[in-house]
């Protein structure tokens, strides 16, 4: 549990490191602990049959017959929408901060794949996000494809 917990941690530092950099609102310290709750909440959902079945002895029929400890991971994402929501902001015709509460949510799904032990896919998926958001800043597609485009009408 505890490698988990780190490794998350360190996940979400290096997703925070881009936000940071670029002086986003959600930087190191926020994906840290966004991938890190999940990553927390994850561990205790799928711990929560073997800490039941300890005291009944019976992991099988905890497992098919309450499988609502699921739904933590279902919440999870849920609620780290809420949170990734408050960080946009509308003015006028545009709406900033979705790249970063987009980064937001994407940070707790990384920490729901370090809570069950996927650390490769965890890794590898951190990896490719940082180099896409990396390479995409650098080209500035989103910027150029905005100044061929017209403002959002209501």
């Amino acid at each position: 549990m505890f490698t988990r917990f780190a490794i998350a941690l360190i996940l979400g530092a290096l997703l925070g490191t881009e936000r940071e950099l670029v002086g986003k609102e959600a930087g190191v310290r926020t994906e840290m602990l966004v991938a890190a709750g999940a990553a927390i909440f994850t561990i205790v959902g799928i711990s929560l049959p073997y800490l039941i079945s300890s005291e009944t002895g019976n992991l099988t029929n905890v497992i098919a017959g309450n499988s609502g400890f699921l739904t933590l991971i279902g919440n999870i994402v849920v609620g780290v929408g809420f949170l990734g929501a408050g960080l946009i902001i509308h003015t006028g015709d545009r709406a900033h901060g979705l790249t970063t509460a987009a980064l937001v949510w994407t940070t707790a799904a990384i920490g729901i794949l370090v809570g069950l032990g996927l650390y490769a896919f965890a890794v590898t998926t951190s990896i490719v996000i940082i180099v896409l958001l990396y390479i995409f800043r650098k080209l500035n597609i989103s910027e150029k494809f905005e100044e061929h485009t017209e403002p959002l009408r209501r």
